[in-house]
């Protein structure tokens, strides 16, 4: 719980355990292996945050985390625990949540659109090789050039289509592309799309700002994203963490060191994100975890294991919650040592050998204090949460979603004019105009004639508007952009700086 002092309260080792909301933006780690207490730990971190008044994002990997939206009951094992580290006004209440889903199942539905996305992102969402990812560049690049909106995955296939339709004209001025290539990029959209991504990327898009609401009391909304189903498909899980990650980056103001976290963000499965990550994506990760804290935004990384965040990135994590891990094999050995080497000792224990002694529901807590020290590493009681332990149910849901302040808001799905309509558009009037002028004595194949059956000045001519018709495209993008033809750009994961 949140206690006056601006602190929230995690248990009680030989003291209480306290998390300073001043130093919460500075981020943290919660590790520990299968069944040790891990989302106990993440749930009563989100209730706190909450009863402070910082809005919480988290994903609902297993189903579990859904109970924060219900008040628990005092079964005797709560109790005990509550007995047992001091808790003397241990009492039950629900916490105000939101239901996230991308799929729009089990919560509001989570949208964005390609061009907001950017080439990189979708690059690692459909494992593009080099040539690929390059090719996928210069698409997003002449999209940018003629102010063409991508906003789902049919538009991203109309310019895929135009780009290798025009290849060779294009290639003059962006670089050499093929079609083998593009056909590649196709193949892993389809991919994409069995995989349910088509329902994560349209309109309305997701607004940063309904993430960061409070309730009639104060309290912070917990968002909470259904991602049972979701991570099914991990590649799609993590980039869409990332992205709205970097979302969060690029739009938040600027705010130095605030009293207590504008948002904090939990990012469970956290080795989902660095699996098979190459350097520039790590290098990017880090630089959004590092200046991040300035926009008053606390990262909170949960996994199985210390060693699956790297280095760089672990560096910047001052908050830190490990429960048990075991050391049979030699990996397992090694992420305890790391883990050990990265706490402050503490000369009463040996940490190493604690964390592989640890019980359900126990941790080796270390937070900062004054002046962002590390605070000694304690073997700590984690508190029981205040929430329900366990999943919530469907009936409980659907109430939760239909009393949800966003309600409404990103149900019905949208499909303004872009790329796609744009481009049929245009192919559509360019065989009309061929076909107005079409002599009727065309039908017939004569001399001079292609096998078309026009003549062949006529049909070169069409081809011409074809090719050309791409390089006019702006004029008419600029009418849905309603800024004139606005340059667009693109933040530091190649997403939308709006």
């Amino acid at each position: 719980m949140a206690d006056t002092d601006g602190t929230i309260y995690l248990g009680t080792s030989v003291k209480p355990e306290l998390i300073h909301l001043r130093y919460a933006n500075r981020h943290g780690l919660v590790t520990g292996a299968t069944g040790t207490g891990k989302t106990v730990t993440l749930q009563i971190l989100a209730e706190g945050f909450s009863k402070a008044g910082v809005p919480v994002f988290c994903a609902d990997v297993k189903g579990d985390l859904s109970g924060i939206a219900v008040a628990g009951e005092p079964k005797d094992f709560l109790l005990k625990r509550a007995e047992t580290i001091g808790l003397t006004d241990y009492s039950f209440e629900a916490s105000p949540t939101v239901f996230w889903d991308l799929f729009g199942d089990q919560g509001h539905p989570v949208r964005t659109t390609i061009t907001e996305m950017g080439p990189l992102l979708l690059s690692r969402l459909m494992e593009l090789s080099e040539a690929q990812e390059g090719a996928l560049n210069i698409a997003f690049k002449l999209a940018d050039d003629q102010n063409l909106l991508i906003l789902d995955m049919k538009d991203l296939r109309a310019l895929l289509e135009h780009l290798a339709e025009n290849a060779k004209d294009i290639t003059t001025s962006y670089g050499n592309v093929t079609r083998q290539t593009i056909g590649a990029i196709q193949r892993r959209l389809l991919v994409l799309e069995n995989e349910g991504a088509e329902h994560f990327f349209g309109e309305p898009a997701l607004k940063i700002s309904d993430l960061m609401r409070t309730d009639a009391s104060g309290r912070g909304l917990i968002n909470v994203l259904a991602a049972n189903k979701l991570i099914n498909s991990p590649r799609l899980y993590a980039t869409f963490l990332l992205w709205l990650l970097s979302e969060l980056f690029e739009e938040l103001p600027e705010v130095g060191d605030p009293d207590k976290p504008k948002l904090v963000f939990f990012f469970d499965e956290a080795h989902l994100l660095f699996d098979d990550a190459p350097d520039a994506l790590v290098d990017k990760v880090e630089q959004v975890v590092r200046l991040i804290r300035s926009k008053g935004v606390g990262v909170y990384f949960v996994t199985q294991n210390p060693l699956d965040v790297p280095d760089k990135v672990l560096a910047q994590l001052g908050n830190r919650v490990q429960h048990a891990l075991r050391a049979y094999t030699p990996r397992e050995q090694k992420a305890v040592k790391t883990a050990a080497d990265t706490f402050r000792p503490n000369p009463d224990f040996d940490t190493g050998q604690v964390i592989t002694e640890l019980g359900v529901g126990e941790a080796l807590v270390s937070t900062l204090e004054e002046k962002g020290v590390p605070s000694m590493v304690q073997r700590t009681l984690i508190r029981p949460p205040s929430s329900r332990l366990g999943p919530i149910t469907e009936r409980e849901r659907a109430a939760a979603i239909l009393s949800s302040p966003v309600s409404g808001v990103y149900e019905d799905l949208q499909d303004r004019e872009s790329a796609y309509e744009i481009l049929a558009e245009r192919a559509a009037r360019t065989a009309e105009t061929a076909t107005e002028k079409a002599p009727e004595t065309s039908r017939s194949h004569k001399k001079g004639e292609t096998f078309t059956g026009l003549p062949k000045e006529l049909e070169d001519a069409g081809i011409q508007i074809l090719k050309s018709y791409g390089r006019s495209l702006a004029s008419s993008l600029g009418r849905n952009m309603g800024d004139g033809g606005a340059k667009i750009v693109r933040g530091i994961f190649g997403s939308l700086l709006r």
